[in-house]
């Protein structure tokens, strides 16, 4: 194992990136390259666009069919179509080869440019206007990189089946969930699924939301413990791509400190795979389930309570 792969797994708020673009056709033989990026953990590949062009007969737009690769067939999207950009023909397309939420995607991008190791510190919560397809910004050399939203679009093309919602009932006792999730979309999934559980959901949009939201609580019961204020939650679930403090980092700093330590962590994200469990349990994260498992969420969480 690397210093870079110590570094980014032991949670230092830090993400490796692969930056690429999309070249705009502005009209009247103008374009505009606007720039995007991804999380290295999601990229398996970059591959050479093979000469994939759009289908009349797609199930969608952005569907450019499939390619072989190896011993699967990739289904490749155009991330320019799904966007609402006017790509211009560019020499040296690419496909990036992405794995998460247990799926494998190919994304037609225009070029890639580099990858580059940023803070999440510096990583902004996108605008309203964007947040549906953007998890956050950053400013490389001088230049904003949108961190697209690519589970925002596998979930466009095709949502979850109504077999993976959870099943569980109510059991008499409310359990709390303090729920950090940046994307809107799946804080209203996941507190929708726990809500069918009995399970009370409190909502934060990132890391560092919800550690503050936490010593807050902490501090409120240690000063009056019989006040008859809400005390801390039973369980945090977290996502691990967010701005300003990642999951892991969240759960690290939950674990360090001492009025804390006791809370389950679960981390709940598309980067949950075997590959990448190391990363979770070596900053103590109590269960870790990929975001395709909503059904195994509230019995996780219960499963949980109680633990010494």
């Amino acid at each position: 194992m690397d210093h870079a792969d110590i570094l980014l797994e032991s949670g230092t708020n830090e993400l490796e990136i692969v930056e690429f673009h999309v070249l705009e056709d502005m009209g009247q033989g103008e374009t505009r390259p606007l720039a995007f990026g991804v999380n290295v953990a999601k990229v398996l590949e970059i591959i050479e666009n093979p000469g994939l062009a759009p289908l009349s007969s797609a199930p969608h737009p952005c569907f450019l069919g499939t390619i072989p690769l190896r011993e699967m067939v990739l289904p490749v999207l155009d991330l320019a179509t799904w966007l609402g950009i006017r790509r211009a023909a560019a020499p040296g397309e690419v496909v990036l080869v992405t794995r998460f939420n247990l799926r494998t995607t190919g994304f037609l991008a225009s070029g890639v440019t580099q990858i580059h190791r940023v803070g999440w510190k510096s990583v902004e919560t996108p605008h309203r206007l964007i947040a549906d397809c953007v998890t956050g910004l950053t400013c490389i050399d001088g230049r904003f990189v949108q961190l697209l939203d690519l589970e925002r679009i596998l979930f466009d093309l095709d949502p979850v089946p109504d077999g993976d919602v959870v099943s569980e009932r109510p059991t008499g006792r409310t359990i709390t969930v303090l729920l950090a999730e940046d994307s809107a979309v799946m804080r209203q999934m996941v507190s929708a699924r726990l809500a069918e559980a009995d399970i009370r959901v409190v909502l934060t949009g990132n890391g560092e939301e919800a550690l503050t939201v936490l010593r807050e609580l902490a501090a409120d019961q240690a000063a009056a413990p019989d006040a008859g204020r809400p005390g801390l939650p039973d369980v945090v679930v977290t996502d691990i791509e967010m701005p300003l403090l990642d999951g892991y980092t969240l759960t690290r700093r939950i674990k360090e400190d001492p009025r804390l330590a006791h809370l389950p962590v679960v981390l709940f994200s598309s980067l949950i795979t075997d590959d990448l469990r190391h990363k979770g349990r070596t900053v103590g994260a109590d269960a870790q389930i990929s975001k395709p498992e909503f059904g195994r969420l509230a019995d996780v969480v219960r499963s949980l309570i109680g633990k010494p």
